[in-house]
């Protein structure tokens, strides 16, 4: 059964979700208003391989790491390990959104091109969607 730990975090924005597995790599982060959705996705990915969550102080230095970038520390946000459920072409989605730079944004049919799928926008764009970790794993820098 995988063992999720997990801290609820104040941040400027807002209260923030951030869970992690035991080797501490993220696996969901998300706003408290979006808890349900975050809920769904985590019993997506780990509800055929068992799962619990467990409340949590700063697990590996996450939460520091997560205040410290809305303290204005862009940068380490690159540096965040991480392992999502999802299926390979979402992680595939996912792991080219974190090649992104800060400040720059992209078109879904940019994205399906750097990964080798053209015509592949709408997949991409569902991928997008379904990410779990959605600051660390910049979905919002791709725009349709």
């Amino acid at each position: 059964m995988l063992r999720l730990l997990e801290e609820k975090i104040a941040t400027p924005l807002g209260p923030l979700w951030v869970i992690c597995d035991e080797q501490f790599r993220l696996r969901a982060v998300e706003w408290e208003e979006y808890s349900e959705r975050m809920v769904q996705l985590l019993d997506i990915h780990y509800r055929k391989e068992g799962y619990e969550r467990i409340s949590a102080t700063n697990p590996g230095g996450l939460s520091d790491k997560l205040r410290e970038y809305f303290a204005g520390n862009l940068s380490i946000i690159d540096t965040l390990p991480t392992a999502t459920g999802g299926t390979p072409f979402q992680r595939e989605v996912w792991k080219t959104l974190r090649t992104i730079p800060c400040g720059q944004v992209m078109h879904y049919g940019q994205l399906a091109e750097q990964l080798g799928r053209p015509g592949a926008a709408r997949a991409v764009g569902a991928a997008n969607g379904s990410n779990p970790i959605s600051i660390v794993v910049p979905c919002h820098r791709v725009i349709a």
